[in-house]
């Protein structure tokens, strides 16, 4: 009986510091919803053929609803806010333990970013990511100088502060979540067209760093050893400035890799896109409507180059995609 009291008293304890993790962990629910793109992928059902990664140019450029409404196709946006190289590789590394799709779409304008750009990014993408051996992976490459691994084990050390910060979307999703995306592709329907188109900067380099380069061949192994075909983009955004120097190096690596590259800033007239009406932030992102039409566009290079299935003859797959772009339609109504 003496033993009891202790133990007791130690159960108390361990059930207070779980609860006030929880408690005291951002939720991302109406707030920063970016922060919960990579919880949302592990309630979905895993039948993809087509897996994007990248940053924002891929969560609010593509629109799976419209890939699937269009030609059939089954996909998922696996993109964050500032997702750098490493950390796209290690979410497809993770997507291939749940899935194996037919095709991987990457955003190659994360090329230009070779360090960490800072925590708050990093905790968009990592901290609602299950624990495995990717996540570790990600935390290491991620972490600026002064974070802390243990601070992304335990949250509760850095978000012990948020006590007085504390919101009703704290306490009314404690124990439960909800979706604001659509497979990964965050609805915007404001409208703020380009006013004016960036400086071209000269730079001390052009030249892409050597760690972008090895995980750019860490993906493409990855998607060879798994028979996936690996297709290279670049989303049609006017900011930031995307160099000629750039360019030449992507289609480079691309021939030499034999992988397909589409750059769609160059395609702009022919998708039909209209800066005056289809970006919601002066040109750096599309909006709903830019969205649609270059998700169109692109459903239809991938049903055609790379024989993916239609999936609206499928009953079991379609009753879900026909459910979710119900309430998809409903919400851009």
């Amino acid at each position: 009986m003496k033993y009891i009291k202790p133990i007791v008293v130690i159960i108390i304890f361990i059930l207070i510091f779980i609860f006030l993790n929880k408690l005291l962990s951002p939720k991302y629910m109406t707030d920063l919803v970016e922060g919960n793109m990579t919880y949302e992928y592990y309630k979905e059902d895993k039948k993809h053929e087509v897996i994007f990664i990248g940053d924002c140019e891929v969560y609010a450029n593509f629109s799976p609803m419209v890939l699937y409404e269009e030609e059939g196709i089954t996909s998922y946006v696996r993109g964050n806010s500032q997702q750098l190289i490493w950390q796209s590789y290690y979410i497809l590394k993770e997507t291939l333990k749940y899935e194996t799709p037919k095709v991987v779409v990457f955003n190659v304008n994360s090329m230009r970013y070779s360090e960490p750009v800072s925590e708050a990014y990093n905790r968009l993408a990592i901290d609602k990511m299950k624990w495995s051996k990717e996540k570790i992976g990600i935390i290491k490459a991620s972490m600026t100088e002064e974070e802390d691994f243990l601070s992304y084990v335990i949250p509760l050390l850095r978000y012990h502060s948020r006590f007085d910060k504390l919101t009703s979307e704290d306490f009314e999703y404690l124990f439960k979540t909800k979706n604001s995306m659509y497979n990964g592709f965050l609805i915007n329907k404001n409208v703020k067209p380009v006013e004016s188109l960036p400086t071209k900067r000269r730079l001390s380099t052009y030249q892409f760093k050597g760690n972008c380069y090895e995980y750019l061949d860490k993906i493409t192994a990855l998607c060879r050893e798994n028979n996936i075909k690996l297709v290279l983009i670049k989303a049609p955004s006017v900011y930031p400035y995307w160099y000629d120097e750039y360019e030449k190096q992507i289609q480079e690596y691309a021939a030499n890799n034999n992988l397909d590259y589409y750059n769609f800033k160059e395609k702009v007239e022919e998708i039909g896109i209209d800066y005056s009406t289809d970006t919601y932030d002066g040109g750096l992102h599309l909006n709903l409507n830019g969205a649609t039409k270059l998700s169109k566009y692109f459903s239809k290079i991938l049903k055609e180059k790379y024989e993916l299935i239609d999936y609206r003859n499928d009953e079991r797959i379609s009753n879900i995609y026909e459910e979710k772009l119900k309430q998809y339609i409903e919400e851009i109504n």
